[in-house]
């Protein structure tokens, strides 16, 4: 099973693998959502929800519920 945006902790860094999911507004695949972009879990807002993220250069705030349908591979420091 493959890792979504929504699985990130914070500091964490991924790269975006998937936005096919017709769940996510076409507004976030404008603002650079889309598959290649890295993406980094800036900050939680209280009770986890939205989350803040900085993707691609771009720092956005989006439900937890949409990063769920966006998938990730985690990129690991060696």
């Amino acid at each position: 099973m493959q890792d979504t945006l929504a699985q990130l902790k914070r500091g964490e860094n991924a790269v975006i693998t998937d936005v096919s999911s017709n769940q996510i507004p076409l507004k976030l695949l404008e603002m650079g959502c889309l598959p290649g972009n890295p993406v980094q879990l800036v900050q939680l807002a209280p009770f986890q929800d939205p989350m803040y993220l900085n993707i691609n250069g771009s720092h956005l705030a989006i439900r937890r519920e949409t990063a769920a349908h966006i998938l990730i591979e985690k990129v690991t420091h060696e």
